[in-house]
C-alpha cells in the first residue's frame, strides 16, 4: 500500500481509521490513549502500524493477535462471524475477546443478537451485550455439566474446514445422540462456554494443516477460564510461542472437564478405526 499503485487503498484506509480515532470519546475512553478530536494520523504513521502485523511470533515477548473477520463466509452469508483479539505473553494467551455480531444473546431469545465474549487470566469469563443501548452487567460464564441426553457437538460449516465425517464417528462412540450445531468462526467458542453445545472438535481434513493461533487464542482462554479444558487431539496444550501457527498441535479439542477426556477417548478410538 506504500507504493503509489495502492493509493486509493492506502487513503480510504487512513480515511477510516482517522474518522475512528478523531471521534468524540465514549465512556471509558481516554485521550491517553492517542483518541478523540485532535489525534488524527498521518499515512506514513498509519502504514507503520499495519507493518506491526508482519511480527512472525515468538516464544517469549508481548504481542496481540487480531481475526479481523473470522468466518468470512459466515460473514457473506449473513450468519456467524466474530472479531477475534487476543493479548499473548511469554506464549500464554492472557486474554481474549471475541464479538459476535449475529450470535443470539441466548437460546431462549433468539431474536435478540449481538454478544461479546470476554476473558482475562485468573479473572473470569463473561458475556456482554454488543449494543451499546443494552446496559446489562456481564454474565460470568461456566460451562454446565451436560448428560448423556443434552451432549452435542460444535463443529465448522466448511467441509474444508474440518472433517465432520470423523466428528460423525467420534460422536457415535460416544453415544451422542443429539445432531450437531454448526456454525463459523469462533462463535463456537462463545456457544460452548454457555453452554449451548457441549464439545467443541475441530479435527483437520489433512495432516499438513497447521492452525492459526489468531483463529484460536481467545477462545483458548475462554475456555479455560470458564471451567473447561483445550488440547489438541492427542491431549497437548496448545503451544502458541511457535509463530503464527500451532506448530505440531493437531485438531482441537475443547470441553467440560468433566467430557474432555472421554472425548479424546473417542477420537483415539475413531483414529484406530481409520476414519
Amino acid at each position: 500500500m506504500r507504493a503509489e499503485s495502492g493509493a486509493a487503498l492506502r487513503n480510504r484506509i487512513v480515511e477510516l481509521a482517522n474518522e475512528t480515532l478523531t471521534a468524540p470519546l465514549q465512556p471509558d475512553e481516554h485521550e491517553s490513549w492517542g483518541l478523540g478530536p485532535g489525534h488524527a494520523q498521518t499515512a506514513e504513521e498509519i502504514m507503520d502500524v499495519i507493518d506491526k502485523g508482519n511480527y512472525g511470533g515468538s516464544r517469549t515477548g508481548r504481542f496481540w493477535t487480531l481475526d479481523p473477520i473470522d468466518g468470512t463466509k459466515g460473514f457473506l452469508r449473513g450468519e456467524q462471524y466474530a472479531v477475534c483479539l487476543a493479548l499473548i505473553v511469554d506464549s500464554r494467551v492472557e486474554l481474549g475477546v471475541i464479538g459476535c455480531p449475529n450470535l443470539p444473546t441466548s437460546s431462549s431469545s433468539p431474536d435478540e443478537r449481538g454478544c461479546v465474549f470476554v476473558a482475562v487470566r485468573n479473572q473470569g469469563a463473561y458475556q456482554l451485550p454488543l449494543s451499546a443501548s443494552s446496559p446489562t452487567l456481564p454474565i460470568k460464564l461456566t460451562i454446565p455439566t451436560f448428560s448423556q441426553d443434552t451432549l452435542n457437538l460444535l463443529e465448522s460449516v466448511e467441509k474444508a474446514h474440518a472433517k465432520l465425517s470423523f466428528n460423525e464417528r467420534v460422536a457415535e462412540v460416544l453415544g451422542v445422540k443429539r445432531a450437531p450445531t454448526r456454525m463459523d468462526s469462533q462463535a463456537k467458542y462463545g456457544a460452548l462456554v454457555r453452554g449451548d453445545g457441549g464439545v467443541y472438535l475441530r479435527m483437520p481434513t489433512g495432516t499438513g494443516y497447521r492452525e492459526k493461533i489468531w483463529d484460536h487464542a481467545p477462545g483458548a482462554v475462554l475456555v479455560e477460564e470458564a471451567g473447561g479444558v483445550i488440547t489438541d487431539s492427542r491431549g497437548q496444550p496448545l503451544d502458541f510461542g511457535l509463530g503464527r501457527t500451532l506448530g505440531e498441535n493437531f485438531g482441537v479439542v475443547a470441553a467440560g472437564k468433566e467430557v474432555h477426556s472421554r472425548v479424546l477417548e473417542a477420537v483415539k478410538k475413531a483414529k484406530e478405526e481409520g476414519n
